[in-house]
């Protein structure tokens, strides 16, 4: 007996449902993501969309102006322009891009909130510490720079876009916001092109919008301090918010077991001996990255003032391993 031939009408049913199908899968959303290490970090950039194409033709975007901020914006860059302003330094005024511009006047603002314990100035104490040979300055080197750690003598022209600082020998130093103002305007970029969420991770700073496709919030790690990297004392649940954490784990030598690190007390220019780690929740991440470096920078019961006066979202864990965590944040935060 043959088999019967499927008719015209058969035909066509099929294959339009085949089309259907084949739409519905190409409008479900999913997870693309796709990493490169730009401003001496690993950043990733994760964004939920229903097409691959426009998922790596937003996240080459993202990346494009990445490549162009760590040229203007790199401290050990020749050619950036914060090099251009500190070859400058009590010489005159330098023209700058918007982006260098509108950040550096979000630095000293941030400087100002926490009077100063955040510090663009901070460079000449910065460029003391040797923390890849484990070499640390001398008490006398480190107060001869202290008179040049002074933000208020960052100057602006709103005219001409131009930064000068007054001080031959003063230092720009953005390392300490630019991360998380970068990963502010990677997201308003994936967002313009159409990505229904995503989050931009450049280490500790992460700014995260939407939800993952099921609707679930996205999960970030808090780190150990004391741990091995991937060792985690909580998960945050954010949506359309960003984090920041500043740890003394990042760079750091230790002699005569004492742990010299990276984030100095601008008023000293030595490290900071109140924190492990600072964790800071907020809308934007330039608020985050400033004030994670600030508050770390401040002693235990100022930087808890802070918090409290300004309600912010933060997790501590103190040098004794003693941790707080701020009620507004609780409901966000998973312990481990």
């Amino acid at each position: 007996m043959k088999p019967k031939l499927l008719t015209a009408a058969a035909i066509v049913f099929v294959l339009a449902l085949i089309f259907i199908l084949k739409n519905q899968l190409n409008s479900t959303p999913h997870v693309y993501k796709k990493s490169e290490i730009l401003m001496d970090t690993l950043i990733t950039l994760t964004v939920v969309t229903n097409s691959e194409k426009n998922a790596d033709e937003a996240i080459e975007a993202a990346f494009n102006y990445l490549r162009g901020f760590e040229r203007m914006l790199s401290f050990f860059n020749a050619g950036s322009e914060v090099s251009a302003i500190n070859k400058n330094a009590g010489v005159g005024p330098v023209k700058v891009s918007s982006d260098t511009y509108e950040l550096t006047k979000k630095a000293v603002e941030n400087a100002k909130w926490t009077s100063g314990s955040f510090n663009p100035a901070i460079g000449p104490a910065m460029v003391l510490w040797d923390f890849k040979n484990k070499k640390r300055p001398t008490d006398s080197e480190i107060k001869k720079v202290l008179p040049l750690l002074d933000y208020t003598h960052i100057v602006f022209n709103d005219n001409d876009s131009s930064i000068m600082l007054k001080d031959k020998g003063m230092l720009l130093d953005l390392g300490g916001i630019a991360k998380g103002y970068a990963a502010d305007k990677t997201a308003e970029i994936l967002k313009r092109a159409g990505m229904q969420a995503g989050i931009a991770s450049m280490a500790g700073d992460i700014s995260a919008w939407g939800t993952r496709p099921d609707g679930s919030p996205w999960r970030v790690g808090i780190r150990a301090p004391r741990g091995a990297p991937d060792d985690l004392v909580g998960v945050l649940s954010l949506k359309d918010l960003a984090v920041s954490t500043a740890g003394d784990y990042e760079r750091f030598f230790i002699e005569d077991g004492v742990r010299y690190h990276h984030i100095l007390v601008p008023a000293t220019g030595y490290p900071a001996r109140d924190f492990q780690s600072v964790t800071i929740v907020n809308p934007k991440g330039v608020v985050t990255d400033a004030l994670d470096t600030g508050l770390f920078a401040m002693d235990r019961e100022k930087a808890l003032r802070f918090v409290e006066k300004n309600n912010l979202m933060v997790h501590f864990i103190f040098a004794d391993g003693s941790t707080f965590t701020s009620p507004n944040l609780k409901g966000l935060l998973e312990n481990r």
